[in-house]
């Protein structure tokens, strides 16, 4: 297991924990889509944010969609994942390139700007649920922190990191996610804040060598850290020729149509994963077929 995601509790089951290291997924995402270091940091974070926030999903076939639609030069950045933690996702503009931050940091801040954060649940009801808040910072690990305060009004604390080697490569990748029950005591809430307070970034934390359990227990070993269970987590995309054959029977006879009249094949992408599939004159002929008009 390379990426991989652990659950804890902690103070009496007072606090809920995950916490991830995500470096594979973060250097596949950024060799599928080619991403700029600045990209690839913003979309690393969201894609970690993703996949624990698809493991505490209950259901087997529940669906976490996460959308940051900001007016920067990225554009909008869309990451889905499932209840296994299967997580995929993309960037408008994956080689945007911006100057760094004062700190001297990859700004994702200014690539994304102002806008708006949605997650988007579908948990097999007849609606989803979908919330939305306004972008609090651009940092993405503090505007889901404002998002579980004011939309699902649960104080928690998220932390969310991505460290690139000189030749751009991902070297470190992961975050944590703590929540708090409605019970939980004042004192308890007084020594957390003081350890959050007190903790370094958490590039630097897995940079150093600390793996996700060594994270939670920096963060909460003095309040009772409970490990409960570590999953695996991965980039994985689902589609196929298959469904991307259903897509273009959708558009309807005429539009496949033209497209045969045109004489050449036509290459479908997906936007998740980059893959690429050829439709030869032959083979949309048989769509052709089995279409029928929308």
């Amino acid at each position: 297991m390379t990426d991989y995601i652990v659950r804890a509790t902690a103070a009496n089951s007072q606090i809920r924990a995950l916490a991830a290291t995500t470096c594979d997924m973060v250097e596949y995402a950024r060799m599928a889509h080619g991403t700029s270091p600045v990209a690839t940091a913003a979309l690393g974070r969201l894609l970690t944010a993703g996949a624990m926030m698809g493991a505490m999903m209950k259901g087997r076939n529940d669906i976490l969609t996460l959308q940051i639609k900001g007016d920067g030069p990225i554009g909008k950045i869309t990451v889905t994942a499932d209840s296994n933690a299967n997580v995929k996702g993309y960037v408008d503009n994956p080689k945007v390139l911006i100057p760094a931050n004062g700190k001297g940091k990859l700004d994702v801040s200014g690539a994304i700007g102002a806008g708006m954060l949605n997650v988007i649940k579908d948990l097999g009801m007849k609606e989803p649920y979908v919330g939305q808040t306004v972008l609090q910072t651009g940092e993405i690990a503090e505007d889901l922190t404002y998002y579980f305060a004011t939309s699902e009004q649960i104080p928690s604390s998220v932390g969310l990191g991505v460290l690139m080697n000189r030749d751009n490569t991902v070297r470190r990748a992961g975050g944590f996610l703590l929540q708090l029950m409605p019970f939980t005591d004042e004192e308890v809430i007084v020594k957390l804040e003081k350890k959050l307070g007190e903790l370094k970034p958490v590039t630097q934390m897995l940079d150093e060598g600390n793996t996700p359990k060594q994270i939670l227990e920096l963060l909460l070993g003095d309040l009772g850290v409970e490990i409960n269970e570590t999953v695996p987590t991965c980039f994985f995309c689902n589609c196929s020729k298959e469904k991307m054959e259903k897509a273009l029977i959708s558009v309807g006879k005429k539009d496949i149509w033209e497209m045969i009249e045109d004489g050449e094949s036509i290459e479908m992408n997906c936007h998740f994963c980059n893959s690429h599939y050829i439709f030869t004159i032959e083979e949309l002929r048989q769509i052709e077929r089995r279409s029928s008009n929308v």
